[in-house]
């Protein structure tokens, strides 16, 4: 996926509105939203791309998310698998750098 791919699916996700989740679950999905994103922002904003601590915390991230998939409500998936995403089409970039 090139940079204007990522930039489309980025527009999208920033476009969203918050779902509704459990409350149990609000603040990690909250600190994953804004972490991810502000990796995408540094990245599109930055002709070095990620650095490898950015990278690090990255993959960190996504593996969070995937352990709390099973936990969320069906309504609110889109929008985590859409960041889940995001953030895996942005790893995938970076090794290619």
């Amino acid at each position: 996926m090139d940079r204007d791919a990522l930039l489309s699916l980025w527009e999208a996700h920033k476009e969203a509105q918050w779902p509704h989740v459990e409350r149990q679950h609000e603040g990690p999905l909250m600190t994953l939203d804004t972490v991810i994103s502000g990796c995408v922002v540094y990245f599109l904003d930055s002709p070095e791309g990620l650095d490898a601590q950015r990278l690090v915390i990255l993959e960190d991230c996504v593996a969070d998310l995937d352990g709390l998939a099973n936990e969320l409500d069906e309504d609110c998936l889109p929008y985590f698998q859409r960041l889940r995403h995001l953030g895996a089409v942005l790893m995938s970039t970076q090794h290619r750098n």
